[in-house]
C-alpha cells in the first residue's frame, strides 16, 4: 500500500514513520511512503503558500494552487485518482473500522492542513474527505496524519509479524481489549489471574471475553451499547449485576 502525504513539514512525517514496525514494513515492501513538501510547488517568489482569508478574520489560510500543483505531481504516475483524506477537527471521527476500510486502498493520499486551514476550493477540487482523530485542535495535520497511517498500516497484510495482533485487539466488535499479563506470576503482591496459567484455552478465551465486556462497559459505555451480546455474555453480565446487588 502506498501512502502519499502532502505537508509543509515533510521531515516531521518522515521521522515519525521511518522507525519501528512501519519502518520495517516499508523496508520489506508492504507499505511505501511518498512525502511531498507543498512549499516546493508554490509559484510565489518568496515561497509563500498562505494568505489572509477573504472576509477578514484571524490567521492565514493555505492557498489552493500550491496544494493542487503538489497533488498533480504526486499522482501523475498513478493509474487512477487516489482516495484523498483531509485531516481536520471538523471531520468525522476516525475509527478502527475506517482503518480497516482504508487499508484496502492501493494508494491513500493525506493532506495536512496548517495555519487556520485550507482554501475550501482545494478540498472541493481534490474531493477530499474530512477526518478527525478527536475533538481538540492541534497546530497542524501532521500528527493526526501519522496516527491514521499507523492505524491503517497495522491492517495491511504482512505489516505485523503476527497478523492476529491486528485482528484481535481493542475495538474489534466494539470491545476494548482485555487485561494482559506477562512474567513474573507475582509482582509486588499482585498475581496473574489463575485462569491464564491453567492451559485451558477455552476458559482463557471465555475469561478474556468477559473481561473485555466489563472493561468496555466501564470505560466506554457508548461502545458497549453497540456490542452484540450472545447468550453467554448476557448470562455473565446478569450474574455480575446480581453479585453487585448483593454486595450493596
Amino acid at each position: 500500500m502506498r501512502f502519499t502525504v502532502l505537508t509543509l513539514f515533510p521531515d516531521m512525517i518522515r521521522q515519525g514513520l521511518s522507525t519501528s514496525i512501519l519502518g520495517r514494513a516499508e523496508e520489506r515492501g508492504f507499505i511505501s511512503f511518498d512525502i511531498r513538501n507543498i512549499r516546493d510547488y508554490t509559484t510565489e517568489r518568496h515561497g509563500h503558500v498562505d494568505d489572509a482569508p477573504y472576509g477578514g478574520g484571524a490567521g492565514m489560510l493555505m492557498q489552493a494552487d500550491p496544494i493542487l500543483r503538489c497533488y498533480r505531481s504526486a499522482t501523475a504516475d498513478l493509474p487512477k485518482a487516489p482516495r484523498v483524506i483531509y485531516v481536520t477537527p471538523q471531520g468525522r471521527q476516525f475509527t478502527q473500522a475506517d482503518a480497516k476500510m482504508f487499508a484496502a486502498e492501493e494508494t491513500l493520499l493525506i493532506l495536512c492542513g496548517h495555519y487556520e486551514g485550507v482554501d475550501e476550493r482545494a478540498l472541493e477540487l481534490l474531493g477530499a474527505e474530512p477526518y478527525s482523530i478527536g475533538d481538540y485542535v492541534l497546530t497542524g495535520g501532521e500528527l493526526p496524519a501519522m496516527v491514521m497511517v499507523d492505524a491503517i498500516s497495522r491492517m495491511v497484510p504482512g505489516v505485523l509479524s503476527n497478523q492476529e495482533s491486528g485482528e484481535i485487539e481493542s475495538f474489534e466488535g466494539n470491545l476494548l481489549e482485555y487485561p494482559q499479563y506477562t512474567r513474573p506470576e507475582v509482582y509486588e503482591g499482585l498475581r496473574v489471574p489463575p485462569v491464564l496459567l491453567s492451559g485451558d484455552h477455552k476458559k482463557v478465551a471465555q475469561w478474556r471475553r468477559e473481561q473485555a465486556l466489563l472493561r468496555t462497559r466501564e470505560r466506554r459505555p457508548d461502545l458497549f451499547a453497540k456490542v452484540e451480546l450472545n447468550k453467554a455474555d448476557r448470562k455473565f453480565l446478569q450474574a455480575q449485576a446480581e453479585r453487585s446487588a448483593d454486595e450493596t
